[in-house]
Order: C-alpha cells, then structure tokens, then sequence
C-alpha cells in the first residue's frame, strides 16, 4: 500500500508542478490589465484594472491586429486541411496499395523530417521569388506561397501517423468492398476514411496548432504589415517604437492564445485516444 507520506510529497511535488505552470500565465494576464506599461514597475497584482490595452488593439491604425488575427486563422485553416488531405492519401497508399519502393518512399518522408526547416530558407526564399515571376499570387510576400511551403512541411511525419492507425482497420473490409465491386477510391472515401476519423481529427488540430503560431517561415516569406500572422504581429510589439508597450504584447498574445487553448480542452480526449489507438496494431 502507498503510504501517507508518499502521497503528500506526489501532492506537494503536483501544486509545485501546476505552480510553476500558471504563474507565467498568472503575471500575462495581469499585465495586459495593468496600467502601468513597464514590467519593472509592475505587480502581480495590480493596484488598478484597465481595458485600454484590449482597446488599443483594434483602435490604432498603426497596428493591423485584426488583420493579423485574420491572416493567421485563414491560413492555418487552409494549410492544416490542405495537409490533412495530402497526408491521408499518402498514409492509404503506403498503407493498403503494394507497389515497388513502397516501404523506401515512407522512410524517405521521415528521413526528410529529420533536418530543420531552417536549412532549407535559402532554397524556399528563390523557388517563391521564381515561382513569382511567373505567377505573382504565390511568390513572395502572399499567403498562397506561404501556404505552398506550409503544405510541405509536416507531410511525412503526418503520412507515418495516420497509416500506423489505418493499419489497424482490419483488411477484411476492404475485400468485402472489392467483392461489392468498390474502387480502391471509393474504399479509400466510404470505409478506410470513416473509421481513420479520430486520427485525423487529432492531425488536423496538431497541423492548426503549429501553423498558428509558426514565425520562422513566415517571418521570411512575408514583408508587407498586412500580410502578417499573428505571430510576426507580435513580434512587432518588442521591436522599435514598440519596445515598451508590454501591456499591449501581453494583451494581444492572450487574445491570439484563447483561441487554441479552448481547442485544446475541448478536444483534449480526442487527441489523447487517437494518438493511442493508432500506436499498437490489433
């Protein structure tokens, strides 16, 4: 039996734990209330409440932010089904179809998913500028050359993931499909997507998640005040004549944040059940 001393250190050791997670929390949000525009200056607990820097969001025009936050839910909409989509096909083809350099072509995607996104900025940054010589729309400086180079990024890793869960749909179904005459697309859209759907919810919440708050890419591709995320947005606000309004950055990162963090406890179960159910065949 776990004695009493055992269990009060595991509980002492979880407030310690959910201390150390809320208290960053805690102080973002006291500072985007505080009237005091300086962290130096500032308290946890701030002597009076304001809404000012919510306000001051959507009320200067020097700062786009509700551009940014509309830039960055369209394209991370787009990108995230995009790649779904991709990465469910792929992940049936590895999974269900017999061809020559089926298993080299699945280690391939992961090889590529080994090296950075950075080492390749230089090669990306030339294909956009080429691609928008010929077609403005999707070179440099527009979301739909953003979206390009996002549709690319977490294919491989995402490919792996959904056929370890296809591979648990047993094969009978897809003979019982064949006998009645199905396609291996109809097969692929009627019985192997339905049942794949867990998985695929918890690809498309991931994908969403980390296109939203993705910088690196962005912050190269992109030029024009307008066409930022909302990730390039905040990065604004520490930069310049910026410097010293962290009230408004932390006002800004927890309407940006709320968004996602509702996502996530709403979706909580469903990521947590397909991400194990697709990690042991049988």
């Amino acid at each position: 039996m776990i004695s009493r001393r055992s269990v009060t250190l595991r509980h002492i050791g979880l407030w310690i734990g959910i201390f150390f997670a809320l208290y960053p929390v805690v102080w973002i949000i006291s500072a985007s209330v505080n009237p005091v525009d300086n962290l130096a200056a500032s308290r946890l607990i701030p002597e009076g409440l304001t809404l000012d820097n919510y306000r001051g969001l959507f009320d200067d025009p020097l700062v786009p932010f509700r551009d940014w936050l509309i830039n960055s839910w369209k394209i991370s909409l787009a990108g995230a089904i995009g790649n779904l989509a991709l990465a469910a096909l792929a992940a049936y083809s590895f999974s269900r179809l017999r061809f020559r350099g089926r298993r080299a072509g699945l280690l391939g995607l992961l090889l590529v998913q080994v090296f950075p996104q950075f080492l390749g900025f230089i090669a990306i940054f030339f294909t956009l500028q080429a691609i928008g010589e010929v077609a403005p729309g999707f070179g440099l400086d527009t979301h739909a050359g953003l979206l390009l180079v996002y549709l690319g990024g977490a294919i491989g890793f995402n490919t792996y993931l959904i056929k370890g869960f296809m591979d648990t749909v047993p094969i009978s179904l897809d003979e019982a499909a064949k006998v009645d005459g199905a396609s291996p697309a109809l097969i692929f859209w009627r019985v192997i997507l339905p049942l794949t759907r867990p998985v695929l919810g918890v690809i498309f919440i991931i994908t969403f998640v980390g296109l939203y708050g993705e910088l690196l890419l962005a912050s190269v591709l992109l030029r024009s005040a307008e066409n930022f995320t909302l990730a390039m947005g905040l990065q604004q606000f520490s930069l310049s004549e910026y410097a010293a309004k962290w009230g408004a950055l932390s006002a800004a990162a927890i309407l940006g944040s709320a968004p996602i963090v509702a996502t996530f406890l709403v979706a909580q179960k469903q990521i947590v059940g397909g991400l194990t159910q697709g990690g042991v065949k049988g």
